[in-house]
């Protein structure tokens, strides 16, 4: 068997964080990089897939927080690469909700509906934290329209009812990536300006697809990683960017095991499923126009079939409708057949839009908690967090470095949050190399100083002589059997 490969820092998983981590390092002089990722692309939980004749993003979809005093580094990226969006107007989505029977709901029941909503669910959040529990809603809400005012409040965060940081620092407005290109466009972009590619294509040989990575043995001399299909790689260091769901998950083992503290934070986090479900039709029927682009079905169940949007302003023509499940829903669903969830999909249409709409001619659905690259869509904070968690869920253990949105304190959940955590968990391994770097220097000094006091005697022809001589002039067998009294170097 061949000798292992070694590299300064392997980053394990080719997400937002992993290439954005692995950008830093090689503008920072360590080129001496590899990248393995479990599945055959980049991105992670950005993913593009062909349907219904155009591009639809399966996992992260919009970009959040835009329109502040500061700029969103994702909406930047887009920018930069000429990324088409629109605008995601969901202020009126509350005043398009539709009963069993095909009624919208006034506007003004609505409203003072929405209003108590959001009042006691600021009330639950404050007292749940002072509890220390989780702040889930307890479906206090008995209409089925309350349920879905409930709904959009708990599991939509462009509802979430305190100010979170990504609103506050970037801006308010949230706008959907809808390029032919995908969203994980801006991922190929960044990989061009430090790995060989051509044509769109990443042709560099230190990153690896298909490599799904199974031990992670470590200790103060570095990491040896080992993946399923029996390749063994060391490194001295390693950016694990895999999502919490995975951490959690039997996926991964380390051994020595992470300490108690950092599995504690682990599984104390929560990890939201999010669940875009796509629809073809072969022609409209729902409304368009100004306001109406999202609706809302009211069922007793809660989350059953509640969100919808049509794809008409991002996909003119493309007749296309998206329904969002979460967490208990999307497991569910991922479980059955898409032929049941079509029918179940089938049956809320109609009782909002009558019994003679079309039959969907195509469906997709994707699958986040049964990947076991992924194990769910992202992580879930309470909205008061523990900083102290936050702190834990990113600390490094030995030359092992953590990074992911789930490890952003400010913006969790978030795409910018996974980039920019990537940049930050980055610039603190070079930190750490720097130190390392530092003390090696100094440990060399020490070894140096009985030899310096030895050669005091010896005659010298130049004045210069002493601070010239290496370890190295030293005959080997008299260094390596510390006849000259210095310590054997142990690397």
């Amino acid at each position: 068997m061949d000798s292992p490969s070694s590299s300064s820092v392997i980053i394990i998983g080719a997400g937002i964080s992993g290439i954005a981590a692995a950008k830093v390092l090689a503008e920072n002089g360590v080129e001496d990089i590899l990248i393995l990722e479990a599945s055959d692309r980049i991105g992670g939980r950005i993913q593009k897939e062909r349907f219904g004749g155009v591009s639809v993003e399966l996992g992260a979809g919009w970009i959040a927080g835009v329109g502040g005093a500061e700029s969103n580094p994702i909406w930047k990226l887009a920018a930069e690469s000429g990324l088409r969006t629109f605008f995601s107007d969901y202020s009126n989505a509350r005043y398009n909700i539709y009963d069993r029977r095909g009624k919208i709901f006034p506007s003004g029941i609505v409203a003072d509906s929405y209003k108590k909503a959001v009042d006691s669910a600021i009330q639950t959040l404050r007292e749940s934290n002072k509890n220390n529990n989780n702040g889930d809603s307890d479906s206090k809400a008995l209409t089925p329209m309350e349920l879905a005012i409930d709904f959009m409040l708990h599991d939509f965060e462009m509802a979430e009812v305190e100010p979170i940081s990504t609103y506050l620092d970037f801006g308010e407005r949230e706008f959907m990536v809808a390029d032919e290109r995908g969203y994980d466009y801006l991922l190929y972009k960044m990989a061009e300006e430090f790995l060989l590619t051509s044509e769109g294509r990443i042709l560099d040989t230190r990153l690896k697809l298909n490599k799904v990575v199974r031990e992670l043995q470590h200790s103060r001399n570095g990491v040896t990683v080992k993946t399923e299909d029996g390749c063994v790689y060391k490194a001295n260091y390693v950016i694990l960017s895999v999502s919490i769901g995975v951490l959690q998950s039997d996926l991964l083992s380390f051994n020595p095991p992470l300490p108690r503290w950092k599995m504690e934070v682990i599984e104390k986090c929560d990890v939201m499923v999010y669940t875009k479900i796509f629809l073809k039709f072969p022609y409209k029927f729902w409304q368009c126009g100004p306001g109406k682009e999202f609706f809302i079905y009211a069922h007793d169940r809660r989350g059953y079939y509640t969100f919808w949007q049509h794809m008409e302003n991002a996909y003119p023509g493309s007749n296309i409708l998206v329904v969002t499940l979460t967490n208990e829903e999307s497991k569910r669903v991922e479980a059955q057949s898409d032929k049941e969830t079509l029918r179940e999909a089938m049956v809320v249409l109609r009782d909002m839009f009558g019994p003679n709409i079309p039959e969907a001619i195509d469906i997709l659905v994707p699958r986040w908690w049964n990947n076991r690259f992924q194990r769910g869509s992202y992580s879930n904070y309470p909205i008061i967090p523990n900083l102290e968690d936050f702190h834990n869920i990113k600390a490094p253990v030995g030359h092992i470095f953590f990074t992911g949105e789930h490890t952003s304190e400010r913006y969790n959940g978030y795409v910018h949050g996974g980039y920019l955590s990537g940049i930050d968990t980055s610039k603190a391994l070079l930190e750490e190399m720097r130190k390392e770097k530092e003390r090696k220097s100094e440990n060399q000094t020490l070894l140096l100083e009985p030899l310096l006091a030895l050669t005091g005697s010896l005659p010298l022809s130049h004045p210069d002589t002493v601070s010239n001589i290496h370890k190295c002039d030293i005959p080997k067998q008299l260094y390596l059997r510390d006849q000259l009294g210095i310590p054997e170097a142990k690397l």
